[in-house]
């Protein structure tokens, strides 16, 4: 029975992938920010597939010592980390010279640093026992610059670097590094957001879809036994991850006509 340490697992994608890890047999610990939505999840995963085998600590996953301390209870729980998965983000739309610098920070600090944060606490262990895996939660925000998401995509894209260079470190040490490019998903997070998001944002992420958290956990934990290391749920995702830096000179003037019929459609300038 392997155990799954999941960030950002009270909710959204997190909360899929921890069901979905509960279903193959996997004992699980929760970490998030809330500890009322962590024991509610917690109660429910207890009930559907019984006691002993799952665990949840509060901590912030941008703040080192938190989530460190928080990881090392986990194993202490349930025993060593068999695979971390990265799921711990917040998205805040806006444009750039419109968004406080204060929320800008929050989102590269919690989606890149939060990430970063989480490996750094289960590495050494993995790397003493010459095995582990780490899925790292990506968007397709990491593939394509959005209007209105200038920190999100960053944070994203840094995220992105940051599993491509880890990969060829961790391999040789039999540690599989693997990020799944989620589109649009279904989720509390994408609910509060909308209100949010510009109108021209939808000339890029309209063209994703829009996919279920647990069909988004499905795809990522279906690569992830495959030892992919770039994960695409759906086929626009796909295509962009892989033949996306090509096109881009060509989608660019495409995007920015409907960018601008977008913004005149809402009665803004540039």
């Amino acid at each position: 029975m392997a155990h799954v340490i999941i960030t950002g697992g009270s909710s959204g994608i997190g909360a899929a992938l921890a069901e979905a890890s509960a279903a193959r047999g996997d004992s699980v610990s929760l970490i998030g920010r809330s500890q009322s939505r962590l024991d509610e999840r917690l109660r429910d995963l207890e009930t559907r597939f019984g006691k002993g085998r799952f665990h949840a600590e509060a901590a912030d996953a941008g703040e080192t010592r938190e989530i460190v301390r928080a990881i090392a209870k986990c194993e202490a729980v349930l025993g060593p980390c068999a695979t971390l998965v990265s799921s711990a983000g917040i998205v805040l739309p806006g444009r750039f010279d419109e968004q406080a610098p204060e929320a800008f920070e929050n989102q590269i600090r919690t989606n890149f640093f939060g990430t970063v944060n989480a490996v750094r606490a289960v590495y050494p262990g993995m790397k003493a026992r010459r095995q582990g895996k780490i899925l790292m939660l990506g968007s397709g925000a990491g593939l394509i610059g959005i209007f209105g998401y200038t920190a999100y995509c960053a944070s994203k894209y840094a995220v992105a670097g940051f599993a491509e260079a880890l990969r060829a470190e961790a391999r040789p040490l039999g540690i599989t590094v693997s990020i799944c490019f989620p589109p649009d998903t279904e989720t509390p997070q994408l609910a509060a957001e909308r209100p949010l998001r510009p109108a021209e944002a939808q000339a890029a992420i309209g063209a994703g879809g829009l996919w279920s958290a647990e069909a988004v956990a499905r795809a990522a934990l279906a690569g992830l036994d495959r030892g992919r290391f770039a994960i695409y749920p759906g086929v626009q995702m796909k295509m962009l991850g892989m033949f996306g830096s090509v096109a881009m000179p060509f989608l660019r003037p495409f995007f920015d006509r409907r960018i601008a019929a977008a913004g005149r459609a809402a009665g803004r300038r540039a």
